[in-house]
């Protein structure tokens, strides 16, 4: 195991040591970032700092340098907001300043995206994405979107206060091996079992696998309303979703 000690970018050290609190989050991050070269690591604090004008400027150096687009998305923009989701999680940082944060994720993305596009990588899988029906709360939703995409992943995003019919409809149209549901009140939880419901009368449920995920969402819900899986935060809800299409974490 790395030490923390190992990580060259003082403020990443900083970032794990006051706002990671759980012990295997901990030692995920901090053998991820000990890895990680340091100006990858300036890109991450880009987007942990949200200054969207550094990621960019940052972004087209390393790029204008030789680096490879995949280690810059993956190193840098989604290894920085990995944090910034878990402190959203934890009511460290709210709304506004994930907006921020993925405002500078998006800038770096801007250069990415199309280095991506036009080498031709097919996508890692494509996963239907919305939050239940009553609920019109979307930034973790739009948070795990943002990064479904950045590893590669094909997403449809059907938006908020969406009904069973609308998920059915979006199976049928879209193939999707993965439906992703998100409710963030207690009340509109109990939609997501519905949910699932209706796909088994539809006789749609053995066409795809359903992971669930949202602020009081636990692992016992997920199960109780026979979900393939459950994420506790954006990174979670990737590393779940590659593990559904059989894609190497």
């Amino acid at each position: 195991m790395a030490e923390l000690s190992g990580i060259q970018n003082e403020v990443i050290r900083d970032e794990i040591e006051e706002f990671l609190e759980r012990p295997e989050e901990i030692e995920r991050f901090i053998d991820m970032f000990a890895r990680i070269r340091p100006e990858m690591q300036e890109i991450a604090v880009a987007v942990i700092d949200g200054d969207h004008h550094e990621a960019d400027a940052l972004t087209t150096a390393a790029l204008a340098a030789g680096t490879q687009a995949l280690e810059i998305m993956d190193d840098g923009l989604i290894a920085g907001m990995g944090i910034v989701g878990i402190k959203f999680r934890e009511n460290f940082i709210f709304v506004p300043e994930v907006l921020s944060c993925a405002r500078a994720m998006k800038a770096g993305m801007a250069h990415i995206e199309p280095i991506l596009s036009a080498s031709g990588i097919e996508p890692v899988g494509k996963v239907i994405m919305g939050t239940v029906k009553g609920d019109l709360h979307d930034i973790g939703k739009n948070l795990c979107i943002m990064m479904l995409r950045g590893a590669g992943f094909e997403v449809v995003d059907l938006g908020v206060d969406t009904s069973e019919d609308e998920f059915i409809d979006a199976i049928e149209e879209h193939g999707a091996p993965v439906l992703g549901m998100s409710a963030l009140l207690t009340t509109t939880m109990p939609n997501m079992g519905r949910t699932i419901e209706a796909i088994i009368d539809a006789g749609l449920r053995d066409e795809v696998q359903i992971m669930v995920g949202g602020a009081p969402v636990t692992q016992d819900f997920a199960d109780d309303m026979g979900a393939d899986g459950y994420g506790k935060d954006a990174l979670d809800c990737v590393a779940l979703a590659k593990s559904l299409v059989g894609a190497e974490s």
